[in-house]
């Protein structure tokens, strides 16, 4: 297999991982119930904003096409910040309820170990640079500088 191929198989394998993950993120939240919130569904307009974005890039790997998927994976990674923000907030919260008394360190450890999982939402900060990366140097975007 040429160098060429080889890249281009890797980018395909990138960008399907990142379909996996958005089926697999939204399967979760469905299961979870993450939808009692507007905020719960977040994730959920996210996931389908990445997973036409790269299935449009799967299908005509033009630039125009990589310029969107680029600005919804940096979309994506910012959202995914944004829910692990509300999941530590949400679980300190709930600890500074439960024990009124205790130190914000203790609530903040606490709050890690909570009901509302910190590092869940990194999923999708994951598939966001996963996505990114399937479109550096990508041939379809011509000459590039560093």
């Amino acid at each position: 297999m040429s160098e060429v191929a080889s890249e281009r198989w890797f980018r395909k394998f990138l960008l399907i991982i990142v379909e996996l993950m958005c089926v697999a993120t939204v399967v979760e939240l469905w299961l979870e119930k993450h939808y009692k919130e507007t905020t719960q569904l977040i994730p959920f307009g996210l996931c389908a904003a990445a997973f036409l974005s790269v299935l449009a890039v799967l299908i005509r790997p033009q630039r125009n096409t990589i310029t969107v998927l680029r600005i919804v994976m940096v979309v994506v990674i910012l959202g995914s910040v944004l829910g692990g923000y509300l999941h530590l907030s949400t679980n300190f919260d709930f600890q500074s309820e439960m024990r009124p008394n205790a130190s914000a360190f203790d609530s903040l450890l606490a709050s890690l170990m909570g009901a509302a999982p910190i590092l869940a939402p990194g999923l999708l900060g994951l598939a966001g640079v996963l996505g990114l990366g399937a479109t550096y140097y990508h041939p379809a975007l011509g000459k590039q500088t560093v």
